[in-house]
């Protein structure tokens, strides 16, 4: 999609609508929907439309029909006990009650809550390169149905994510290519970008272009340990690469100790670029001093992306929770799962540091749009991905809203108290529940 820049400040102004409708009366903390920026969509999937049946055809036979949960869909506005079925791998009802003889497989979710698949804008689900972990093993306890690597792979090892590892996951994956052209493939300890000639403009921009069905743009790390003496350097370069890729392309960037000015860093960043670690504690924070920086809030007004990126080193309560009251909340709420941060205390698989926003005061409505709609529409290449909508992807998870003392920790060993916590009890991916039988055959998905 070639955007002018006429083009680009519409889509954006209609993202900033969007986003107000879907807050509704204001965000968590009582800020009015005026507010409250909006992610700036650069791309748009389109409508969802069912393919091969038709929805209203009273005799349609359900695959799969989801019963009784408590389905939660702010796209839609849903927040009911309804019926959910499932045709030919998409969403074709959603009613109060669906007989059960036009059921091929029932699944009573009575007592549950259903909300879309969750989507993980902030993951490293890239087996054999680094730090990364396999997408589909990790489902019973992540109920992610999409995910993104964020720059697991750089323009020399991006083939082992397009060939060895996007077409054996049934997870559905999409990428960020890191600016260093050799990936996290040494994995978090070594800097990637202390030898800035890994920071390949061209071949970067070559390979986020040539496979624009799986890439979003361009991933960087700006810390003191990883970029060394050079600085904003690497950022920049990763902003040129999404240039030279196209006007739909947009950068990610980790932060955590940034070196220099963090607002020097914030000024650099684009509308649609996302911000991650937003709420990291490790030095040179966006919350200094109890206030939120006056760069990062600017940041968000012109529709750069805040997203959490949990991770093993990267959540700080006392930097979350002040940037909530003071509308520095975030668009998008995402793991950082990998090999070295799921086994820290944080434990950061995403419907875990769901419940921690939960117990911070964000509605679950909220919490529930911050991990599917909006990182689907971010994503921006699926009709309906992150939705419920008829002729959506059937892409579903199924919890227990536990209700009793909970103990959340960060990754600063701040410890907080919480009544609410997400529980996977089951996933659907295209109508295909993992690990619960009667399965298809063959087995396609």
């Amino acid at each position: 999609m070639d955007l002018s820049r006429r083009r680009f400040i519409t889509l954006s102004a209609s993202a900033a609508a969007a986003g107000g409708a879907l807050a509704g009366q204001g965000d968590a903390h009582g800020a009015p929907a005026s507010s409250v920026a909006a992610p700036v969509l650069l791309a748009q999937a389109g409508t969802p439309a069912p393919l091969g049946f038709n929805p209203g055809d009273p005799g349609l036979k359900y695959e799969l029909v989801i019963a009784n949960g408590d389905v939660v869909d702010p796209v839609q506005k849903t927040r009911a006990k309804r019926d959910i079925g499932i045709r030919f791998g998409q969403i074709a009802a959603v009613a109060a009650s669906i007989p059960p003889d036009r059921a091929v497989q029932r699944i009573d979710a009575a007592g549950k809550l259903v909300t879309p698949g969750l989507i993980d804008l902030h993951t490293h689900l890239c087996p054999h390169l680094g730090i990364g972990l396999p997408a589909d093993e990790l489902v019973p306890i992540t109920a992610t149905t999409t995910a993104v690597s964020a720059g697991d792979a750089g323009a020399y090892t991006f083939g082992n994510f397009r060939h060895g590892v996007v077409p054996q996951s049934r997870t559905r994956l999409f990428g960020f290519v890191h600016i260093a052209s050799i990936g996290l493939a040494g994995g978090l300890a070594p800097g990637e970008m202390l030898n800035i000639d890994y920071a390949n403009v061209e071949a970067c921009a070559k390979v986020v272009a040539e496979n624009a069905d799986l890439t979003l743009g361009v991933k960087v790390r700006i810390t003191d340990s990883v970029v060394g003496g050079n600085g904003l350097e690497p950022l920049r370069r990763a902003i040129r690469a999404a240039e030279m890729a196209g006007k739909q392309f947009r950068v990610m960037c980790h932060i955590g100790s940034a070196p220099g000015n963090l607002s020097d860093l914030l000024d650099l960043l684009r509308p649609g670029d996302v911000l991650t670690h937003a709420y990291s504690g490790a030095g040179n924070n966006t919350v200094q001093g109890g206030r939120v920086l006056p760069a990062a809030l600017a940041a968000k007004q012109r529709g750069v992306i805040i997203d959490v990126g949990h991770g093993g080193g990267s959540f700080d309560f006392t930097v979350c929770e002040p940037a909530l009251q003071q509308g520095f909340g975030p668009d998008t709420i995402s793991s950082d799962i990998h090999a070295v941060s799921i086994n820290t205390p944080g434990y950061p698989t995403l419907p875990w540091v769901m419940s921690k926003f939960l117990g911070m005061g964000m509605p679950l409505e909220e919490v529930v749009a911050r991990a599917t709609s909006e990182p689907g529409r971010i994503i921006g290449k699926v009709p309906g991905l992150g939705t419920l909508a008829v002729g959506a992807p059937a892409d579903l998870a199924i919890f227990d809203l536990v209700d009793g003392p909970v103990d959340f920790v960060d990754t600063r060993n701040n410890r907080r108290a919480g009544t609410r916590k997400l529980l996977p009890v089951l996933t659907v991916r295209a109508g295909r529940p993992y690990g619960r039988p009667p399965l298809p055959v063959p087995f396609l998905y």
